[in-house]
């Protein structure tokens, strides 16, 4: 009998290890995550990084940003933005998903807000402890600051590939039109464009930047923003 028990006590006690592993190596990522967290902003408070956007000739005021543009932005990357407190637990989890199901580390989960945090503060290397130093810098950028101001933020922050940063160089550098002047072709072509900069781009003459402006397209109807047969 007591051969029948030992098996099952190292099981056990194999799972207990395990589980005490996980627990510490996920208490070292979120600690180094918030130190780094803590590092930049103690460099540089959001404020003052926010600031330093601002000041640039080519900002744009979401005021005069189309709404249509700004309803593809949040469709295609992040449709509960004006749900979540700055990290959305739902897309984490899908996102978590998706990289156990495709062995990969492909689907961040990041909501509009942490993406905005990445671009202010971190590269754009892909590691736990900058995503937990997101999650940090997204939770205060939403106690400071409205969602019209983050989404104002981010739209003038974000990558759209062929050197172009934020809305306002995009517009004139693609189109030679300001984003006011903007048609919902135009808009929905360049809020498709952060998803992957260098693959969407359209220097690259592919195919690829109109596949990914029918998901946008696609997106913002599922999301009510337009009916299907506008697409």
């Amino acid at each position: 009998m007591k051969n029948k028990i030992k098996p099952f006590r190292k099981i056990r006690l194999f799972f207990g290890l395990t589980f005490l592993i996980l627990i510490l190596l996920g208490c070292y990522i979120i600690k180094s995550g918030y130190d780094m967290y803590t590092t930049a902003i103690s460099k540089k408070p959001i404020e003052i990084r926010i600031a330093e956007l601002k000041s640039k000739d080519s900002y744009i005021a979401i005021k005069d940003i189309p709404k249509s543009y700004q309803e593809a932005v949040i469709a295609v990357e992040d449709r509960r933005f004006y749900l979540h407190s700055g990290f959305d637990i739902i897309s984490i989890s899908r996102a978590i998903a998706t990289d156990i199901a495709t062995k990969s580390f492909a689907a961040g989960g990041s909501t509009i807000t942490q993406q905005l945090a990445k671009n202010l503060y971190f590269t754009q290397e892909k590691k736990l402890t900058r995503k937990v130093a997101e999650i940090f810098l997204a939770l205060e950028l939403e106690e400071l600051y409205s969602k019209d101001d983050i989404l104002e933020f981010y739209m003038n922050s974000i990558y759209y590939g062929d050197g172009y940063y934020g809305i306002g160089k995009a517009s004139l550098g693609y189109f030679n039109k300001l984003p006011s002047e903007l048609t919902l072709n135009e808009q929905t072509l360049l809020a498709g464009l952060p998803n992957a900069p260098s693959v969407y781009q359209f220097s690259n003459n592919s195919n690829l930047t109109y596949q990914r402006q029918n998901i946008v397209l696609e997106t913002m109807a599922e999301c009510g923003y337009i009916e299907k047969e506008d697409i």
